[in-house]
């Protein structure tokens, strides 16, 4: 997924945390997932994206970071395994308010690099809350 190779406008963080979500939904619907919701929030805290697989047998919460440098760490980096755990928690809040009963929960997290110069990458890590 890339973006002309010129430079880009500058964007407020809250405009490019919405850029990394959009194009991490839109990858995520490519690999034949399913969005079912965006930006969930509760007392724990926030989802960026929940999804199923396309047997609708796996919830996926995915956490996405995005970044337009790696000077302070690629947005990998930024999940750490306590965020790893906290995610885990959300999923499990999510499931007491949406009782869909998946086989199982995965935690994703989608790394969003915008450079300033030449196209927007994007990584996907899987199961990373097991």
């Amino acid at each position: 997924m890339g973006q002309s190779s010129g430079p880009q406008e500058r964007l407020s963080r809250a405009e490019l945390g919405r850029l990394g979500e959009d194009e991490a939904a839109r990858y995520l619907q490519l690999q034949g997932l399913t969005v079912i919701e965006r930006n969930w929030r509760c007392r724990e805290g926030e989802i960026d994206i929940v999804a199923l697989d396309d047997v609708g047998d796996c919830l996926i919460v995915v956490e996405v970071k995005t970044r337009t440098s790696n000077a302070f760490g690629t947005p990998m980096e930024a999940v750490t395994p306590v965020k790893a755990r906290r995610l885990r928690v959300l999923a499990a809040r999510w499931l007491q308010d949406h009782p869909i009963g998946p086989a199982r929960v995965r935690i994703d997290v989608i790394g969003v690099l915008r450079p300033v110069r030449g196209p927007l990458q994007l990584e996907h890590l899987q199961d990373v809350g097991a």
